[in-house]
């Protein structure tokens, strides 16, 4: 059986793709997955403090054949999957400075600094490199480039950098014997990494045995039931702000009081202490919500909410007064909803989703990190297994989905400074979009 088990681990080892390229990935560097090319070129371009430049819009293709085509691009991707600069060695030698030191959290000013050569101006001059300046030489699988067109482009900026907290990457243990592959950084590389990258044959296996009643047991402990929140509204009636307020409240309260619930019943939930069970409902809770609104409730809230926002009409001054925080809340809402309807999600994968969420060790205060971080993994690993034993002909699905963990994270810190007063008019404007491009979707 271990024999089986270590081959098993070697066939999927082998399936791993590079997060830059989308070339077989040989291992974690650096804090991400990636190839021994993007793994020497980044650390080349940090250790020599490399300045380059784009010669066109600063979003062309990464792939294993376009990736030499445009460096400045290369190194940009590489941050922005959360290569960990800190974790090359100062002297350049071979190895890593910390090997627990996995991917990081980089602001869009901090990428700034360094692609513009601002970090390095302090310690030696600047050197400008062209697109030709630098090449794989230690891959074996550099191929000539056809061209370089931009990558697909998504609806959010390319621009715009998603401020997320990042899951320990870690290698396999004992949990699930199959392969791990890392979220990315940003949001708007979720659908390009997919077309950039080479797909691979999908090989039919079997479920490993500890996953399937792991999932099974996460999913008992959630309440699929319709929500009781009455959201109907008769024909002709004008549905005030105040009103519709009142109804999102009542609807979160309800939402709340079923997470607080679903605490209860989860399979590890004599594994923490209530002290860190409060600590993580309370930063966690809108995330929560969030998430069941897009998948195991969206028939109501997209459906039954909808038309009662439907009903209301804000007024001039509400529509002026609309923040800059509420327009960028709606266009994130409106992109993942998109996410979500494409992907849709089951509910085995919106349970291990919301365990993954929940379970977040870098939140502050709490007590039993290490556990929180031996059980993370343990769901990470579960849902990757029964995603691609579920779905073997959608190879970047688990990416995917995890993916839209980090933007929900984004979009419930975001939440808080809209204010009050605005939520009807947000809650409106989300899901009469929504509620359009499902209908035209389906029709």
């Amino acid at each position: 059986m271990d024999a089986v088990n270590e081959g098993n681990l070697d066939d999927a080892a082998d399936q791993r793709t590079c997060l830059i390229c989308g070339d077989r990935a040989t291992g974690l560097h650096y804090g991400i997955i990636s190839c021994e090319g993007c793994k020497g070129f980044f650390k080349r371009s940090i250790c020599n403090k490399r300045v380059y430049r784009c010669s066109r819009d600063k979003n062309c293709e990464m792939s294993r054949k376009q990736r030499n085509r445009c460096q400045y691009c290369r190194l940009l991707k590489c941050l922005q999957m959360g290569m960990n600069r800190k974790a090359i060695r100062e002297d350049g030698m071979p190895g890593g400075r910390n090997k627990s030191i996995g991917p990081v959290q980089i602001t869009e000013e901090e990428i700034e600094r360094i692609m513009s050569g601002q970090e390095f101006k302090e310690d030696a001059p600047e050197h400008t490199w062209g697109n030709n300046g630098d090449s794989d030489h230690s891959s074996p699988s550099n191929g000539a480039s056809e061209g370089n067109q931009p990558s697909p482009a998504s609806t959010l900026s390319s621009n715009r950098s998603v401020e997320m907290n990042g899951y320990t990457v870690a290698l396999r243990d004992q949990y699930i014997n199959t392969s791990m592959s890392t979220h990315y950084q940003l949001l708007p590389h979720l659908f390009s990494y997919a077309a950039q990258s080479g797909l691979l044959t999908p090989q039919p296996r079997s479920l490993y045995p500890q996953s399937h009643p792991l999932v099974l047991q996460l999913v008992a402990a959630e309440d699929l039931a319709p929500l009781n929140t009455p959201m109907l509204i008769e024909d002709g009636y004008k549905v005030t702000q105040v009103e519709l307020f009142a109804l999102l409240c009542r609807l979160a309260d309800e939402l709340l009081f079923r997470q607080i619930s679903w605490i209860k019943k989860l399979p590890f939930f004599c594994e923490l202490s209530i002290e860190d069970y409060t600590c993580l409902l309370s930063s966690t809770w809108q995330e929560l919500i969030l998430l069941s609104c897009l998948t195991i409730y969206s028939s109501q809230i997209f459906g039954d909410l909808a038309d009662v926002t439907a009903k209301y009409t804000p007024s001039d001054d509400e529509l002026q007064g609309f923040s800059e925080d509420g327009m960028e809340v709606m266009e994130r809402l409106i992109y993942l909803f998109r996410k979500f309807h494409q992907l849709k999600i089951s509910n085995e994968e919106y349970a291990c989703m919301k365990a993954i969420n929940f379970l977040n060790q870098d939140i502050r205060g709490l007590s039993n990190i290490s556990q929180l971080e031996q059980l993370n993994k343990r769901y990470w690993y579960v849902c990757q297994d029964f995603t691609e034993y579920k779905y073997p002909h959608q190879p970047k699905r688990f990416p995917e989905i995890m993916m839209c963990l980090p933007e929900i994270r984004c979009i419930a810190g975001k939440l808080v400074n809209v204010p009050l007063e605005q939520l009807p008019l947000l809650f409106k404007a989300v899901l009469h979009s929504c509620k359009s491009r499902k209908f035209q979707s389906e029709t």
